[in-house]
């Protein structure tokens, strides 16, 4: 994740605040923590945070609670919830109340990292580079066009909303789900498929890219010049 993002974690425990803190400041997060509600408030009132985690289950106002009154505020800050394993009614509550996702516990603290980084990728979207270079051809987000030495390479939309997701984070590995969501066909089998094309008309020899690579096991990544 490039930049440093600040997070607010709310929760009663201190063991699981300080672990968090601890494992999600070295994934270069800036994090700030709260043992209960009254205080996760008046942080959100000084701070602006790029994601706040609450747990749902603690003494006094709960999780649930929290997030409702944050909605009702007008406060769209993105919220992962942590959840006790089991309590569906919890999960679809908080996700009606507009969390972004949840977590049950227990969970793995590069779990956490990996919802956390993915939720950020959603909701907060870098302005789009000027242009990006690619062997010899050039794409520029802003207008959507890809061209070349003979000019225009025309994209479908599938192709163009990829390639546009893409540009706005060089070099990062982005998975199949989140560019799912970000394309208009919605699969992960159809973000492949879309890859196969581009880099038909990206890459100077398609079956060796160089520009769209394969991260294993997680999804792309887009290699400018």
């Amino acid at each position: 994740m490039s930049g440093e993002t600040h997070l607010l974690i709310v929760d009663d425990d201190d063991r699981i605040r300080d672990l968090l803190k601890q494992y999600l400041s070295r994934e270069g997060h800036s994090v700030t923590t709260a043992a209960d509600a009254s205080a996760a408030r008046k942080l959100l009132q000084r701070f602006s945070f790029d994601l706040a985690i609450f747990d749902i289950m603690m003494p006094g106002e709960d999780g649930l609670s929290l997030l409702k009154a944050l909605r009702e505020d007008g406060n769209d800050t993105p919220v992962l919830l942590l959840t006790a394993r089991g309590q569906s009614s919890d999960r679809i509550e908080g996700l009606r109340l507009g969390a972004d996702d949840y977590l049950p516990k227990p969970f793995e603290p590069e779990e956490l990292a990996l919802r956390t980084a993915a939720i950020i990728r959603r909701t907060h979207v870098p302005p789009p580079p000027d242009e990006i270079e690619m062997s010899g051809l050039v794409f520029d987000p802003a207008k959507g066009l890809l061209t070349g030495p003979s000019g225009n390479i025309r994209l479908t939309d599938s192709e163009l909303q990829l390639l546009t997701f893409l540009s706005r984070h060089p070099g990062d590995p982005i998975s199949r789900e989140d560019l799912a969501e970000r394309t208009s066909n919605g699969t992960e089998r159809s973000i492949d498929v879309q890859v196969t094309r581009l880099r038909k008309k990206i890459e100077p020899d398609p079956r060796n890219p160089i520009h769209i690579q394969t991260v294993r096991g997680i999804g792309y990544r887009l290699m400018p010049d």
